[in-house]
C-alpha cells in the first residue's frame, strides 16, 4: 500500500505542477487578451481531480485488496501513458495550454503534435488517467464513478472549450462583442 500512496502523492505532485504551469500561461495569454470562458464549471473539475485521488487511497485502504500484478502493472503502464500524452499536449500548446479554458482571439488552431490526430487529446489522457489509477490497486467503484462523472464533466466543457475557440477564431469577430463571453456562465 505505501508504494501505491507514493504514486498518487506523485501524481498530485504532478498535478501541482500543472497548476504552476497553467497559472504562467494564464498570465501569458491575459496579457494577449485572452477571453476566459467556463469558469461555472472550473470549481467542480478541480474538486473531482481532487477526489479521485483521495477516492484512490480511500478505496484501497478500505476494501484492502490485494496487488493484483496483471492489472495493476498494466494500470501503471496506462497512467505512466497518459502522463506522457498530457505533458505532449502541453508542450506542443507551449504558453496556450491551461487548466482554464482561456482563448486568445485571432491565433490559429494548433494543429502539431498530438493535435494533428485528436482535438482533444488532453482529454483523452484524463479518461486514461482516472481509469486506470484506480485500478492499480482493484479500485474498480472509483474507477467507475470518476467516469460518469468525468463523462459528464467533459461534455460540458469540450462544449464550452469549442465555442470559445470557434468564438476566438471567426473572421471580424470584434473585442468585447458577445462571442468573448462564450460559456461563461457554465
Amino acid at each position: 500500500m505505501i508504494w501505491y500512496a507514493v504514486l498518487i502523492l506523485a501524481v498530485a505532485a504532478e498535478r501541482v505542477a500543472e497548476l504552476l504551469v497553467a497559472r504562467r500561461n494564464a498570465r501569458w495569454s491575459l496579457a494577449r487578451g485572452a477571453v476566459e470562458a467556463g469558469r461555472g464549471h472550473y470549481p467542480v473539475m478541480v474538486a473531482l481531480h481532487t477526489s479521485l485521488l483521495v477516492g484512490c487511497l480511500g478505496e484501497a485502504w478500505a476494501t484492502g485488496r490485494p496487488f493484483a500484478p496483471a492489472l495493476g502493472w498494466t494500470m501503471t503502464c496506462v497512467v505512466a501513458a497518459a502522463q506522457g500524452l498530457r505533458w505532449w499536449c502541453i508542450r506542443t500548446l507551449g504558453p496556450r495550454w491551461n487548466t482554464r479554458v482561456l482563448v486568445v482571439p485571432g491565433l490559429p488552431l494548433v494543429r502539431g503534435g498530438p493535435y494533428r490526430r485528436l482535438s482533444h487529446p488532453n482529454y483523452l489522457a484524463v479518461v486514461a488517467e482516472g481509469l486506470a489509477l484506480p485500478l492499480v490497486r482493484g479500485g474498480w467503484l472509483t474507477a467507475l464513478l470518476f467516469g460518469v462523472l468525468n463523462a459528464a464533466l467533459l461534455t460540458v466543457r469540450i462544449r464550452c472549450e469549442s465555442r470559445a475557440l470557434a468564438a476566438a477564431c471567426a473572421p471580424g469577430r470584434r473585442p468585447g462583442s458577445p462571442a468573448d463571453t462564450v460559456g461563461a456562465g457554465l
